[in-house]
C-alpha cells in the first residue's frame, strides 16, 4: 500500500524527534489514512481507497449515496 491520500496525495514526511536534551533523532510523519469508499469527482465512478482525516472533515471525499 503507497501510504499516500487519494484526494490530496497527502504522504509521510521526515524529520526530527528531539529528546529532553535536544539530542536529534530521525522520524516519519505518517498521516492519519482512513479505508474509505469514495466518489470520483472527474468520472463520477466509485472507488475504495485510503483518504486522510483532513479530507474526510473537510467533505473533499465524497461518499456514495445510499
Amino acid at each position: 500500500m503507497a501510504y499516500r491520500c487519494i484526494v490530496c496525495s497527502k504522504g509521510p514526511v521526515a524529520g526530527f524527534s528531539y529528546s529532553h536534551s535536544h539530542k536529534a533523532t530521525k522520524r516519519i510523519f505518517r498521516p492519519n489514512l482512513q479505508k474509505q469508499r469514495v466518489v470520483l469527482s472527474e468520472s463520477g465512478r466509485t472507488i475504495t481507497g485510503y483518504v486522510c482525516t483532513h479530507c474526510i472533515k473537510s467533505g473533499r471525499a465524497k461518499r456514495p449515496a445510499r
